[in-house]
């Protein structure tokens, strides 16, 4: 039988096979259940087109290997067969080789010789700004909510530090380093794109993983695990706003919460960083949403003077924590609100500051929560608008006294105000009768969403 068209047809993502090489030394110090070769891409069709397919060979392998920490490359395609050079056969190396340096290697034995000298020589380009220890390998779990039950130090051998490090264009040897990882936006961030090296304000923050050798403790090497790309907008009047653009973590490391780490990593240096207004992102894919979500929330249940504030007299009665309060401040947002009928919120006659002998303090996430409050605070944190908001109703939701018709009335508006005004003119476009629909149902949509994001912390 003749060979036919799919014989020589491959799937792209299948074919391009990754490695991220460590040295022989590194290699031996890994566990069995850690394995860095031989992954696979999620999207090729920046690189071989929208079908995903590279045609003309048979049995046909892509080998792209990495140095674990440098991230020098190796570039080798092998296959059965080919059609002949008549036919249309693609490119591979030359359409491949158009996205990398040029500088790859086609000789294996140089390219490990390279692994082995980069091992030792490489250090992060950049500044430390964070770092955190891990299980060489945790078990594996299907949740993404990873949780470190033990005290865990850095002089055990099965323990792994990992670092996050920040650099901008001007780090001495990071514009080289950049070209050889932006590869990993193509095959892993939907609809990614390189950066313009000549926006001279973009800025970087990359995971390692640090690894001491078994066979030598006092040697520790580094490798890659992800990075992320900040772009500062600004301000009015003089600063700006850090906008989170890329974020990716290679496959080998995911479902370990590095992904929550980096984030974190990301936020705090915000917070450090005087002239930094807010941290925002861009068009977040909905995985991202959902650690950014678990993450922020986690953060505002850790804070003690703003759970307190928020929750008042009902927050020390919990114990005034974090992990307490979702056992026992369940139902207690209630009470102090009414309407006018017309659809806007408005207080009943209870004073937010002032109680007399014996009353119970309110808390000021109420609802509805207090403006000016949730303000203020917003500004502390450095939160965007909209992602603030999204997590001050999460947590009213999570505190709301389902019994109390007033009070779950008055969140329901405050809700849906919000969400008049983010969609205000798609729902201009409808009838009256409509946008009502329109609205509770979006409502709907949103609070069954929130309590999804909710059972994912709790």
């Amino acid at each position: 039988m003749s060979p036919t068209t799919n014989d020589y047809t491959a799937d792209a993502n299948e074919a391009l096979r990754l490695s991220l090489v460590r040295a022989k030394d590194d290699k031996a110090s890994l566990t069995l259940r850690e394995a860095y070769e031989g992954f696979h891409p999620t999207f090729t069709y920046p690189i071989f087109g929208e079908h995903e397919q590279i045609y003309g060979y048979s049995n046909l392998v892509v080998d792209l290997k990495f140095a674990s920490g440098s991230l020098a490359q190796y570039l080798h395609v092998s296959y059965a067969d080919t059609l002949p050079s008549t036919s249309t056969v693609d490119d591979i190396e030359g359409v491949l080789g158009k996205r990398i340096p040029p500088d790859y290697y086609t000789d294996e034995a140089d390219f490990i010789a390279r692994v082995e000298a980069d091992a030792i020589a490489f250090r992060p380009p950049g500044k430390r700004i964070s770092h955190y220890l891990r299980p060489a390998r945790l078990p594996s779990r299907k949740g993404k909510n990873v949780a470190i039950s033990r005290v865990l130090s850095p002089e055990d051998e099965e323990i792994v530090e990992f670092e996050v490090y920040h650099s901008t264009w001007d780090t001495p040897g990071f514009r080289d380093y950049h070209r050889r990882m932006q590869l990993f936006i193509l095959l892993y961030i939907e609809a990614g794109s390189y950066i313009n090296e000549a926006e001279d304000t973009w800025e970087f923050v990359v995971l390692y993983e640090k690894r001491k050798r078994r066979s030598d403790p006092d040697v520790a090497t580094y490798h890659f695990v992800g990075y992320s790309t900040l772009y500062p907008f600004y301000c009015f009047p003089e600063k700006v706003r850090m906008r989170l653009s890329q974020f990716v973590i290679l496959p080998p490391y995911q479902q370990e919460g590095h992904g929550s780490a980096l984030y974190n990593a990301i936020y705090q240096y915000v917070l450090t960083v005087p002239h930094i207004a807010e941290l925002t992102v861009e068009d977040p894919a909905e995985a991202f949403e959902d650690l950014r979500d678990r993450n922020d929330l986690k953060m505002l249940l850790a804070h003690e003077r703003f759970m307190r504030e928020g929750l008042g007299d009902a927050y020390a009665g919990s114990g005034g924590s974090g992990g307490d309060l979702l056992g026992h401040a369940h139902g207690i947002l209630s009470n102090g609100v009414g309407s006018n009928g017309g659809g806007k919120v408005m207080k009943t006659k209870r004073r937010a500051h002032a109680h007399a002998p014996g009353h119970a303090q309110s808390g000021r996430l109420g609802p509805p929560a207090e403006r000016t409050w949730l303000e203020k605070w917003r500004i502390d944190l450095k939160l965007a608008s909209r992602q603030f908001n999204r997590l001050v109703e999460m947590l009213m939701l999570k505190h709301l006294d389902q019994a109390d018709t007033r009070a779950v009335k008055a969140y329901r508006l405050q809700v849906k105000e919000r969400l008049y005004r983010f969609n205000y003119e798609v729902l201009m476009q409808l009838d009256k009768q409509e946008r009502q629909h329109k609205l509770e149902e979006t409502f709907q949509g949103v609070r069954d969403d929130y309590r999804r994001i909710l059972a994912l912390v709790y």
